[in-house]
């Protein structure tokens, strides 16, 4: 009878989880980071988190939207063919799918703020050096290093994701839409006077600079509660929760914080684990297919705006015969952006939070799933549309609800997959998929680009054909995480371990609280 215990000890596995030596006294209270964090409720210190953690939406959309405002240029310098502009993307994304996986990994093992630090300063690097590429070489090679540090930024996404108390997650989240269109603004505004003044290397410069300056406020911001409890860093856990709660004006839960640490965090084999292996590939299957639309009408709108592919103009375009002979012997053509087409761009980007309140509402009453099934239909039928031939007004309004919902979807699977993957493997289960989202990425610029040139409608049915693949995986996820908690636990293998070892010991008459404590 003595050995039982210990025979259930190892069962459960020591490699696996330890269990608090000190443990509370009998009958004293104790309470959880989920806990604090729900009791501690929403303050000062969330508005604080919201702003700086928000902010990085500003730097990423900066440097990602930059490709589109600068490609008209660099094709021109380099004398460009079109393939070679969409590599330029394509490679931004490689270096972000290569570093997602990498970061997000590391982030479960070492901490979010940690690796959130080491990307701006990777990035902000990367991106100055960019300005002084001598060819396009060394273009391409240094933007894939920038995307490589810009995969990092997700991790601020996380860290909101779990201070926030559950009611607060699906309308702050959604929120932080407001500083990605920012960004996108901020970049499109510099273009349209930085590019014909000063040119496009003094762009990315400028465009570095708003990094640079976040870096310097990320110390007011603590690493994850959440994440220092799963490492056994009880006490740094407790005493971010103390800050937080004084900030806030708010009171700890009474009693002692006490929660298992994880000794095994971030590990792929986890993520397709019987429980997750299905919601797993599903997140991955519209994560690739969100990126892709996206980032397909974002560049499908530069090459519209850069050709005037517009109903009738295109049949009979307005050209200056002096010039045609040039254009027609070079092995591409310098399109620059109009002043009118910068004004363009600026009222499609700003749909991206056209929605945004019916995206809140859905998200909250409708759930995630059914929510981002609707906008990605939507989405679909949008692309399908731009095939109408329509005025310059018409294009430009279906562009605007194009990059409204997929506005949305992003917002909409950046909850969700924060929201479905408990601690130990949530900053991995972002990283894959913010890797996966980079190869619909990397693809897009061919469709957008180059398809697009051979045939306006193939890539248009490319495109809405896979939004309802996307929508279609959404509405069959087999987890709503509506107004749930942040998952802890590790894997179902691991809880159902648990469980049946403390069973075992019960039904041997030794500690026979086990049970209940663990499960």
């Amino acid at each position: 009878m003595a050995t039982a215990p210990k025979e259930a000890e190892n069962a459960i596995g020591l490699e696996e989880i330890h269990m608090e030596r000190q443990e509370p006294q009998k009958g004293q209270k104790t309470f959880t980071v989920e806990e604090a964090v729900e009791t501690i409720g929403f303050g000062k210190f969330h508005i604080a988190l919201f702003l700086i953690m928000g902010s990085t939406g500003v730097v990423e959309a900066m440097e990602i939207m930059l490709i589109a405002v600068v490609s008209p240029l660099i094709r021109c310098e380099w004398q460009l063919q079109d393939w070679q502009v969409a590599l330029v993307t394509t490679m931004v994304f490689f270096g972000y799918m290569v570093f997602s996986i990498v970061l997000g990994l590391l982030a479960d093992r070492y901490g979010r703020w940690k690796i959130l630090l080491l990307s701006f300063l990777w990035a902000a690097y990367f991106s100055l050096l960019t300005s002084f590429s001598p060819s396009y070489i060394w273009f391409v090679f240094l933007r894939a290093m920038v995307g490589g540090g810009v995969a990092g930024h997700a991790q601020g996404l996380i860290i909101k994701t779990e201070f926030l108390p559950t009611k607060y997650r699906g309308y702050m989240l959604p929120l932080s839409q407001v500083f990605w269109l920012t960004g996108s603004l901020l970049i499109i505004g510099l273009a349209s006077v930085v590019n014909p003044t000063i040119g496009w290397r003094w762009l990315i410069r400028i465009a570095s600079i708003p990094g640079i300056l976040l870096i310097l406020v990320f110390k007011f911001i603590p690493e994850s509660a959440r994440y220092n409890v799963s490492t056994g860093n009880v006490a740094a856990a407790l005493a971010t929760l103390q800050k937080i709660a004084k900030m806030n004006g708010a009171v700890m839960p009474e009693g002692v914080l006490t929660e298992p640490a994880k000794e095994r965090r971030g590990r792929f084999k986890d993520l397709i684990h019987p429980k997750y292996l299905r919601t797993t590939l599903q997140i991955w299957i519209i994560w690739l297919g969100i990126a892709f639309a996206y980032y397909g009408v974002i560049l499908a709108s530069a090459e519209l705006l850069e050709r005037d592919l517009v109903c009738g103009s295109a049949e009979a375009p307005v050209r200056d015969s002096s010039h045609e002979s040039e254009e027609g012997r070079s092995p591409c053509h310098c399109r620059l952006l109009s002043p009118d087409a910068y004004q363009t761009m600026i009222i499609s980007t700003v749909g991206e939070i056209a929605l945004n309140p019916l995206n809140i509402l859905g998200i909250n009453f409708l759930g995630r799933r059914l929510s981002l099934c609707i906008t990605m239909g939507c989405t679909a039928l949008f692309f399908l549309l731009l095939n109408i031939c329509v005025s310059s007004a018409g294009t430009i309004g279906f562009l605007f609800m194009l990059r409204a919902l997929v506005s949305a979807n992003f917002n909409t699977i950046y909850i969700y997959t924060a929201e479905v993957y408990p601690t130990t493997m949530r900053a991995l289960g972002m990283g894959t998929s913010g890797s996966l989202c980079r190869v619909g990425a990397m693809v897009a610029p061919f469709i957008s680009q180059v398809l697009i040139n051979a045939s306006f409608i193939g890539a248009l049915c490319l495109f809405a054909s896979v939004c309802i693949v996307c929508a279609i995986s959404a509405f069959t996820l087999p987890i709503e995480t509506k107004g749930r908690a942040l998952q802890e636990e590790r894997t179902a293998d691991v809880t159902k371990t648990y469980t049946t070892k403390a069973v075992s010991a019960s039904n041997s008459s030794q500690k026979p609280e086990l049970h209940q404590s663990i499960s």
